[in-house]
């Protein structure tokens, strides 16, 4: 059992408040009437097992991830191989270039592509 508790009640969302595709998911979500908790990763810094956990219940390795395509990621890194603690440690410093919004239901984890990808968790 990891650190991130999960409800079959309601959908727990991981996601940066500057994402436009994480606000359009939250407001197709609240319309819908499904019960979210949210956490903004950019004010709700994750810790290393929490990053961990994520990608384990995603089924990818945790540089998977990494939104490499990510301005701030691009800027500030070149294409590497690093270690999984080298990779927490990128996106702990800088949450905003994890790829989100994740949703958590119960056993069920998504990537959520499209806003509408909420209700089929």
């Amino acid at each position: 059992m990891g650190e991130i508790a999960t409800s079959d009640r309601q959908i727990t969302l991981f996601y940066s408040s500057k994402s436009i595709r994480a606000k359009q998911t939250l407001a197709y979500a609240k319309a819908e009437g499904l019960p979210i908790q949210e956490i903004d990763i950019l004010r709700q810094r994750l810790t290393g097992t929490q990053i961990a956990e994520l990608a384990d219940r995603l089924h990818i390795e945790i540089k998977d991830l990494v939104n490499q395509e990510h301005p701030s990621y691009t800027s500030s890194f070149e294409h590497h191989n690093f270690s999984d603690d080298d990779w927490i440690k990128m996106i702990r410093h800088n949450p905003k270039i994890m790829k989100q919004p994740i949703a958590l239901r119960g056993d069920i984890t998504i990537l959520v592509e499209t806003p509408t990808d909420i209700i089929k968790i």
